[in-house]
């Protein structure tokens, strides 16, 4: 069997070949979205990293380009972020409409040392000049890695980590090349690994005309479902820096969500974000043959008021479907088949719990194999990929993922997308989400709704093709 045949997704973008991971550049611009992507073109593993480069207009269908910043031998171009410097602040663009301006971190594989570079591009993204200055900010560390910029005021503000330190630091600029120190966050929430990938996005806070600045923090292990994981902090950015005003939150509870940052660029009123769907555990022995790392779905953020707290809420960009399959009131008691078949799914289901200890689905059912997602009358959920196929790349691999409604689990909202090696769940209406990979058979098709312990209700039953 042909591995990137059972494995290649439809709606998850993935390389032609090489390795991807961490998501970098993202950026709406002249009506193309661009997807950056670190990127081994010549080998499946981690290695020399170049930026790969793909463009869309509708987050889902990706057309992958040339790449964009090539590795060297003497430097990786590593994580970064890409703007529009549309009055040519930097001086890099003699045109009427500015640059696009890159800021990633250079790494020297022979010393390790980790500095901020800078490149433009004068033709939507399609080439790429490396200054002839760089690096633009070098604090002679090993550990200080993947800029985000973003407008702030007249300038340009910046947050990258020493990752050894679990620290934030912000750095302001009036032109993007000349960076000057301005606060630092942390550490505080989970300091036991490596902190990567930050962001700081404002978000709207649902039913108000009110924002809240988030900060977004990859870190590198002991996430709950082991490896790799997200945290998040809810707070403030202003002149004296970002401050958080409430705990750390983790963004997704399944393992492989990693190294999300935000789209540049006017997206709509809710920031868009996109993540690495992996762990570094396992990301290089997951099955491949010639490509290996795949994105998540892009997903809208926004902020609801539970209590004292804001909590994130996440719901996925997803391709319209023809609705293959609807049903009301679906009483439950056992497994039930449904009269589908998908290897790429979308489905909804409102369950009230009804008698039943515990209620949920079945995909990607077949002799021997299934993914679950379960909601128990307890309030916790799980995605169980313990019999999903092959789970014999880690040892983490084959693991049940859990985490807690905010509610009352009378009745749920569980929204389920399924994409040849993936499974996306979204309870309750996006505030609590769940990200595996998957590598069932490619036969394996079936969908099944599911009731253990008494009898569960399926208000509204409704699976897209």
């Amino acid at each position: 069997m042909s591995f990137d045949a059972s494995v290649r997704p439809r709606d998850h973008f993935t390389p032609v070949r090489g390795w991807l991971n961490d998501p970098n550049g993202l950026l709406l611009h002249e009506g193309e979205l661009h997807l950056f992507f670190q990127h081994n073109p010549g080998d499946l593993v981690h290695g020399p990293i170049s930026w790969g480069h793909a463009v869309s207009t509708d987050l889902i269908d990706w057309t992958e380009l040339p790449t964009a910043i090539a590795a060297t031998d003497v430097q990786h171009a590593w994580s970064g972020s890409v703007v529009h410097d549309a009055a040519n602040t930097s001086g890099l663009d003699s045109g009427a409409t500015g640059p696009l301006v890159a800021l990633y971190t250079g790494f020297d594989p022979a010393t390790g040392a980790q500095s901020q570079c800078v490149a433009h591009s004068s033709d939507r993204g399609r080439t790429w000049t490396a200054y002839a200055a760089n690096p633009v900010l070098d604090v002679g560390s090993t550990s200080f890695r993947d800029p985000k910029v973003l407008r702030h005021g007249d300038g340009w503000a910046m947050v990258l980590v020493r990752a050894d330190e679990h620290v934030v630091e912000l750095y302001r600029s009036p032109d993007l090349l000349r960076w000057t120190h301005h606060s630092t966050f942390g550490p505080e929430g989970h300091v036991d690994a490596d902190w990567e990938c930050p962001d700081l996005v404002r978000v709207p806070v649902e039913g108000t005309s009110q924002h809240a600045d988030v900060l977004l923090v990859s870190v590198s292990d002991g996430a709950p479902a082991g490896g790799s994981g997200m945290q998040y902090f809810v707070g403030v950015l202003d002149d004296d820096g970002f401050r958080s005003t409430q705990p750390a939150r983790w963004m997704d509870h399944g393992a492989d969500f990693y190294a999300a940052i935000s789209y540049a660029g006017d997206v709509g009123p809710q920031p868009v974000v996109q993540a690495w769907m992996s762990n570094w555990r396992y990301a290089d022995k997951v099955p491949a043959r010639d490509f290996r790392g795949s994105m998540t779905l892009a997903r809208r953020l926004s902020l609801r008021r539970r209590g004292a707290e804001l909590v994130l809420v996440q719901r996925p960009v997803v391709r319209p479907g023809a609705q293959t399959y609807a049903a009301a009131d679906l009483e439950v008691d056992r497994a039930l088949a449904l009269p589908v078949a998908a290897r790429t799914c979308r489905v909804v289901a409102e369950i009230d719990l009804g008698t039943a200890r515990r209620a949920g689905l079945h995909v990607r059912v077949g002799p021997g194999e299934r993914t679950t997602v379960w909601v128990d009358r307890d309030g916790a959920v799980a995605l169980d990929r313990t019999s999903s196929g092959t789970v014999e790349v880690h040892p983490d691999f084959a693991a049940v993922h859990t985490a807690r409604l905010p509610d009352d689990p009378g009745a749920v909202r569980l929204e389920v997308v399924v994409d040849v090696a993936s499974v996306e769940v979204f309870l309750a209406d996006g505030e609590v989400v769940l990200t595996d990979q998957v590598f069932p058979d490619p036969d394996s098709t079936g969908i099944e709704v599911v009731a253990e312990g008494g009898t569960a209700r399926f208000r509204r039953l409704a699976v897209h093709a």
